[in-house]
């Protein structure tokens, strides 16, 4: 036997004390994960190519409007995520919306995450409260 262990209770060691079994960290949901992420370059703290990879179609090209006019930038207090919530209107598809506090100032930002035929997700639209970007004629 092991020192320190008791075989009829692994989790209880040979001082009596009970140690907690270990599980692993839940996954991370991809709302969760990409509502920082966006936050993080629409506030200025991380650079607009940072997303480039994790973006399909015309989802850069706004994220990179937004972040040029500093959309959720802030002086003084930091925004965060203060909560998510979110659709799947289809497997494969999620619409998200996060609402973002910094200080007593609150905003919404509302996004769609797809999933690929490698099942990464990646973001195909976001949009804040406000001025939409202007459509092209390659849209």
């Amino acid at each position: 036997m092991p020192p320190g262990r008791n075989l009829s209770n692994p989790s209880v060691t040979a001082a009596g004390t009970v140690s907690a079994p270990l599980r692993p960290a839940p996954p991370v949901r991809p709302t969760d994960l990409f509502a920082d992420r966006l936050l993080s370059v629409l506030s200025g703290q991380r650079p607009v190519h940072s997303m480039l990879r994790h973006t399909v179609g015309r989802a850069y090209d706004e994220l990179a409007w937004l972040a040029r006019r500093g959309a959720l930038r802030t002086r003084g207090t930091r925004p965060v995520v203060r909560d998510i919530g979110y659709y799947v209107p289809r497997p494969g598809a999620i619409e998200a919306f996060a609402r973002i506090g910094a200080g007593e100032q609150v905003r919404a930002m509302a996004f769609r995450l797809e999933c690929g035929p490698d099942h990464r997700w990646r973001c195909a639209a976001v949009e804040l409260g406000g001025p939409r970007m202007p459509h092209t004629d390659d849209d």
